[in-house]
């Protein structure tokens, strides 16, 4: 059983994939963000950066008892490395996926995050920031959909890249993005949002 530590956005629903796709036996523990429950000593004991998503596994690789893990990336990389699915088995494609896990916590979920800060819940409306966070957005769709040219997953085959950057094209109106511009993520992006599993993971 693994125990997920969850609210709905982006982050907590790419965890919420791989757990559907791996057909992974779950409990999903809801936090109140807007509550200030990530706060709460017990949830910074499991998540000490006191961000969703997190996990505790009761039932580790390694049998030596529940193990609790931050993180978005991480978890995606610990849960196909416990599971031996959805990361490639060739050594190159599977290169390939450990760097668009990285691209996206680095790049596309943060530049997209602080683009929606400043768009939506900035008390002040600073244009400067706002048109610096939304073409980097778009920078990054342009990278993104340069990588699909020819390509129906980022890795080869379908696999923790994917849903790792899946939730975060998913507003893409609200980033102020267009498939017109980027037209490799929108089929990408269609094809992923028929997946059985994943329209699980956001009922």
């Amino acid at each position: 059983m693994i125990d997920l530590y969850y609210a709905p956005t982006p982050n907590g629903r790419k965890i919420k994939i791989f757990l559907e796709e791996a057909g992974l036996e779950y409990k999903v523990i809801p936090v109140n963000l807007a509550g200030g429950e990530q706060f709460k000593p017990e949830f910074i004991s499991v998540s000490p950066n006191n961000k969703i998503p997190a996990i505790v596994d009761h039932e580790p690789k390694d049998g030596n008892g529940p193990i609790s893990i931050f993180e978005s990336g991480a978890i995606l990389l610990y849960l196909a490395e416990k599971t031996g699915k959805f990361m490639p088995k060739n050594f190159s494609d599977r290169e390939e996926a450990i760097q668009w896990v990285f691209w996206q916590v680095g790049g596309l979920g943060p530049m997209a995050g602080q683009f929606y800060y400043f768009n939506t819940y900035a008390s002040e409306k600073i244009p400067y920031a706002i048109d610096r966070y939304r073409k980097e957005v778009a920078r990054l769709y342009g990278v993104l959909n340069k990588r699909l040219e020819g390509k129906d997953y980022l890795a080869g085959e379908y696999s923790v890249a994917d849903m790792i950057c899946y939730p975060w094209i998913v507003p893409h109106e609200s980033q102020g993005q267009s498939f017109e511009d980027s037209p490799n993520v929108g089929r990408w992006f269609n094809a992923i949002a028929a997946r059985p599993a994943v329209k699980r993971a956001y009922e």
